[in-house]
């Protein structure tokens, strides 16, 4: 018999998914600024933030909430070499399929773009776009300058590299929006509402104040760490159900087991 704790532990695997998007302040501010910014006549616009602060979600949902108003796509995972790349975005500008052993001549391609200013207006999403070098992100500024094709570029920012600061960047970003950790509020709510989303009424309302701040410690509000610590968390639990459940207190969340999961997770040493 599976325990109670096998969905609360599902809800928190990190995952992209559109379904499991969950509203809050910060989300929908950074929602509505990323889209009226895409309505405004910019060539590129950096979308950044440290990872895990739900860049490649907010995508996802501008994606999906846009693709039956805007031509949009979205590149998800970086292309191992720029031939890909260019394969993929030729497919995008023409609707039609490449050759897989057909180079795509870029300055053609930047013709062909040009040619498209004011009949099209393409809207790329860039994921993970730190993983492309300097030559690339230059090809794709020189893509955005002919108007034709607007990028939204997200990357990752790091603890010691600015990468609004890098040599490509300067002066060619027109706008800038900033992911930042969740405060204790709303990792809270992001919490409560994804136990509750699964009809987990019992073990969200376990989950006290007191919980969520040592929670938010840990995690230091950051999205994908709270995934991680909820599902290990959840993972114990789950064993004490099935093996000692006269161990646990199944109305109030333990402390011990919070403090279990961090250890396994390396936030604290023994």
């Amino acid at each position: 018999m599976k325990s109670r704790y096998d969905a609360a532990k599902n809800v928190f695997v990190d995952s992209i998914d559109i379904d499991d998007y969950i509203e809050l302040n910060t989300s929908v501010a950074a929602y509505k600024q990323l889209e009226h910014s895409i309505n405004k006549p910019l060539k590129m616009i950096l979308l950044f933030g440290k990872p895990g602060t739900g860049k490649s979600i907010l995508l996802n949902r501008i994606q999906e909430k846009l693709k039956h108003k805007k031509e949009i796509y979205y590149f998800d995972t970086p292309s191992i070499n720029e031939k890909e790349f260019f394969h993929k975005l030729f497919k995008v500008l023409t609707k039609k399929d490449l050759p897989q052993n057909t180079e795509v001549n870029f300055s053609t391609l930047v013709d062909f773009c040009k040619n498209l200013r004011g009949k099209r207006e393409i809207i790329i999403l860039l994921d993970e776009a730190q993983m492309y070098g300097a030559e690339m992100m230059e090809k794709i500024r020189l893509l955005s300058d002919t108007r034709a094709v607007k990028f939204i570029v997200s990357l990752h920012k790091t603890e010691d590299e600015d990468l609004i600061a890098k040599e490509h960047f300067q002066s060619r970003i027109w706008e800038v929006i900033e992911l930042k950790n969740a405060t204790k509020e709303d990792q809270t709510t992001y919490i409560h509402k994804k136990l509750l989303k699964k009809n987990l009424f019992e073990i969200a309302n376990s989950i006290k104040d007191k919980d969520m701040k040592l929670i938010h410690q840990f995690t230091k509000g950051n999205f994908r760490e709270c995934n991680k610590l909820m599902f290990t968390i959840f993972e114990i639990y789950e064993y004490y159900d099935q093996n000692e459940p006269a161990e646990i207190n199944y109305g109030a969340l333990s402390k011990k087991i919070v403090e279990m999961a961090a250890l396994k997770l390396g936030y604290i040493d023994v």
